[in-house]
């Protein structure tokens, strides 16, 4: 019965085919990603920690979505580097879980944060003068407080999900761990374990249906005001875009799943890893460069006499 306990480790089959070349080319564009990654969003929590002015609901969910996105490429990157620096591609079954829980946060809390900052832009536009009332500060805790429960309730009925049965397969066509490869993995699958992850995707699906409700709402307030207008363009462009860029890097990682027969190992690959990689390198830019208040500060740091006399 050896063959259907937990093992000690779980391999990584989908760099085999991978040529020193490609993985010296690949660590390179990967390292460079996640240090890029690391500085844009660790500006920008910083930027709004100092600056009392930016101490707004706004900005706050906004810090709290870079965090979310340090913690979900940090919970890809160093496993992958390591990965394309050696061959056994190994990883030990505990890293594993501790990986999946971490990456089903990320994109179960990609989703609570820009609903939640969806609602915030809904209020101040739609219910201006409302604005300081509806968001008081124990709103915003509350709501920060759901940005994070949600996503670790998520994580860990998944995790739970995983564990339900033993494995009888250890070796993983993916450069991540996530619930899904686990279920794969698994000696059998029983009607609690769809019904569980159906759940799971509902409820994604319900926040994607609420973050596109909201916006419907706000467009078409915005149709009868040109303040209401400028207030879009300034505040809410921003997050459009950063929902647009997770739901389609959601999708292609999806749509791969199925297409991996008919794709080649490395574009397989790649596609599966968007959604931990693009997202939190372009959010912190888009934010950076649309909303006022945030690239006012970056110039004003920029243009600060310490800096130019390094």
């Amino acid at each position: 019965m050896h063959n259907i306990s937990f093992p000690h480790f779980l391999t990584v089959t989908v760099l085999n085919d991978w040529d020193w070349t490609s993985r010296i080319i690949f660590f390179s564009f990967a390292l460079s990603a996640y240090l890029l990654t690391i500085v844009l969003n660790a500006a920008l929590i910083m930027i709004i920690a100092f600056e009392k002015a930016l101490h707004e609901p706004m900005y706050i969910f906004l810090c709290n979505l870079c965090v979310n996105d340090l913690c979900g490429t940090t919970g890809f990157y160093p496993r992958a580097l390591v990965y394309l620096l050696t061959e056994t591609n190994r990883i030990s079954f505990e890293e594993c879980i501790v990986q999946c829980l971490a990456i089903v946060m990320y994109a179960t809390g990609e989703f609570t944060n820009l609903s939640v900052m969806a609602v915030d832009r809904y209020i101040a536009i739609c219910q201006p003068l409302r604005y300081h009332s509806i968001m008081s500060p124990f709103a915003v805790r509350s709501l920060v407080t759901f940005i994070w429960i949600f996503p670790f309730f998520i994580g860990v009925l998944a995790i739970s999900l995983a564990l339900k049965h033993p494995l009888c397969r250890y070796d993983m066509n993916r450069l991540f761990c996530e619930h899904l490869t686990l279920l794969n993995l698994a000696c059998k699958q029983d009607i609690f374990q769809g019904i569980i992850n159906g759940f799971i995707y509902i409820s994604k699906a319900v926040f994607f249906v609420f973050v596109l409700m909201s916006y419907l709402k706000i467009i078409l307030a915005c149709r009868k005001s040109k303040v209401n207008r400028e207030k879009f363009y300034s505040t809410c462009v921003p997050h459009l875009i950063s929902f647009m860029i997770t739901t389609c890097g959601l999708s292609d990682s999806l749509l791969t799943r199925f297409k991996a027969e008919t794709l080649s190992n490395i574009a397989s690959t790649f596609l599966s890893v968007i959604i931990l990689t693009f997202p939190p390198v372009v959010n912190p830019v888009i934010y950076g460069i649309k909303l006022g208040p945030i690239r006012a500060k970056i110039l004003y740091i920029f243009k600060s006499p310490r800096i130019n006399n390094l």
